[in-house]
């Protein structure tokens, strides 16, 4: 089981969502950024080091939602998700082809990666409460 963060990022009521590179495993999908967890590290502080590394962006974590776990066909995933605000930054991809501030009603329209599917359902939700 391999465990993993992802970032829910809020800016003026609109979430970021990333699309994977056709280099990346799992093409052209969307996902919430994030990454695996370094050995001893903590959720919280592996997701301010992922989008460090992969957006140049600093981040402050408001909220730890419910993991989701998943089973792709090589491996399975714990998915940490994480309600985030920007603190600062201009947003520079290093991996990822684009990005784009979606509405959280419009999360349900996207091409999502598996696990993350889940994540979007979240993150609809907890705009709607």
């Amino acid at each position: 089981m391999i465990e993993v963060t992802c970032a829910i990022i809020v800016e003026n009521g609109r979430v970021l969502a990333t699309r994977r590179s056709e280099t990346m495993p799992h093409p052209l999908k969307w996902e919430f950024p994030g990454g695996k967890l370094k050995a001893g590290e903590s959720p919280k502080l592996c997701i301010v080091r992922e989008i460090r590394e992969e957006l140049g962006i600093e981040v402050e974590v408001k909220q730890v939602l419910e993991a989701v776990f998943h089973r792709y066909q090589e491996h399975s995933i714990k998915l940490i998700p994480m309600i985030c605000h920007i603190l600062e930054g201009v947003i520079s991809l290093t991996e990822h082809m684009e990005y784009s501030w979606i509405e959280p009603t419009e999360l349900g329209k996207l091409d999502w990666l598996e696990a993350d599917v889940q994540v979007a359902i979240m993150a609809k939700e907890a705009f709607e409460s």
